[in-house]
């Protein structure tokens, strides 16, 4: 079942206050780790999203296909649940709980107090909680990511690509998993301008005092177009907007400027993932929450679930760029080159990237 279809049938359950969908069921496959043959895993994995959806394009969709994959091979049901406001992350967790989870993914650092109250009240339901590191118990996993390394090289690739010596960045709200990309995103044009003498200056954050542009929140709506606007505005010619669907509103607000401003993503590679206006990704920076999501679920469905932080990084390939796709013929001959000497430095040391809201 696609999403898309899994979202018919949630919309057509709107009127019930929380909504658990199943997936498709069936034996499990001898590669995946379950009994003998013929014999289905007994495993129940759930997931929850926060208030951007399944269908973001980006951080919860990435997060819920690694879901699916998993169950898909293994052979075994899912359940999911979609959060409209936080006030639904405490209610939609209790409910996958009543319902028999054995693992229980939640998807954001917003969702930290709920799990960590979920996971207290219920030691026997294991917890997989997305870019939040602060819950201290054995029945709840960490996956974290170093994404201030990728967007290091993102910076860099958006200094080198900018013609009119400004790029910009606004995020959605101001909390560490957004500005640990802008932030790496500054020092890469800042190491840029140290290596090529250049002076692009960086719109919409400010590293040393942690100030920038931010919408309040991560809804695709005017608050975020007017926000873009207002980095737009200020002669940018590469834009990052960080926070799921608020980059739908910074492609309306390029659109509307009529000028030719190349977009970066984030999490996914929204040239693969965006439904339109795909030419205008330069590149993305990549958190492989699908690859963490599918790993981790198909090893606590063969019993091996540990409290252990996943930390994904330039060195374990948890975090990187995308290819240029459409940019290829158009970013300078020796950019790929650098960029491997970069991530290079950064995996040895030799280069130090570092953010106030890096994975300590």
């Amino acid at each position: 079942m696609t999403i898309s279809t899994r979202k018919a049938v949630m919309s057509g359950l709107a009127g019930i206050g929380v909504v658990a969908l199943l997936a498709g069921c069936g034996q499990a496959p001898d590669s995946a780790g379950g009994g003998s043959e013929g014999e289905a895993v007994d495993f129940l994995p759930c997931i929850v999203s926060d208030s951007g959806g399944f269908d973001d394009k980006s951080f919860n969709q990435s997060s819920y296909e690694g879901l699916v994959k998993a169950t898909d091979e293994l052979g075994i049901e899912e359940k999911h649940v979609e959060s409209a406001s936080e006030a639904d992350f405490g209610p939609n967790i209790t409910s996958l709980v009543d319902q028999g989870c054995d693992l229980i993914i939640t998807v954001g650092y917003l969702l930290a107090d709920a799990t960590k109250e979920a996971a207290e009240k219920n030691p026997d339901v294991n917890f997989l909680i997305l870019d939040d590191n602060t819950i201290d118990a054995e029945n709840v996993k960490p996956m974290i990511f170093d994404t201030a390394q990728a967007a290091f090289l993102a910076g860099y690739v958006a200094a080198d690509t900018s013609e009119t010596g400004a790029v910009g960045t606004f995020g959605g709200m101001q909390i560490p998993t957004v500005t640990i990309f802008m932030d790496g995103f500054a020092d890469g044009v800042a190491y840029y301008n140290e290596q090529k003498d250049a002076d692009v200056k960086v719109v919409g954050w400010d590293v040393e005092s942690q100030k920038g542009q931010f919408t309040g929140g991560f809804d695709a709506n005017e608050t975020a177009k007017q926000t873009a606007t207002s980095v737009i505005n200020q002669d940018v010619d590469v834009l990052l907007p960080v926070g799921g669907p608020i980059f739908l509103s910074g492609i309306e607000a390029i659109k509307d400027s009529g000028k030719d401003i190349a977009m970066i993503g984030v999490d996914a590679d929204l040239y693969e993932t965006a439904d339109s206006d795909n030419s205008m990704f330069l590149t993305s920076i990549l958190k492989k929450m699908m690859d963490g999501v599918y790993n981790i679920v198909t090893e606590a469905a063969k019993g091996n679930f540990d409290a252990e932080p996943y930390v994904g990084t330039l060195e374990n390939e948890g975090v990187g760029i995308a290819p240029f796709h459409d940019w290829e013929d158009k970013v300078s001959d020796t950019l790929q080159d650098e960029l491997d000497e970069i991530k290079a430095g950064i995996i040895d040391g030799s280069i130090p990237v570092e953010s106030p809201s890096s994975p300590k």
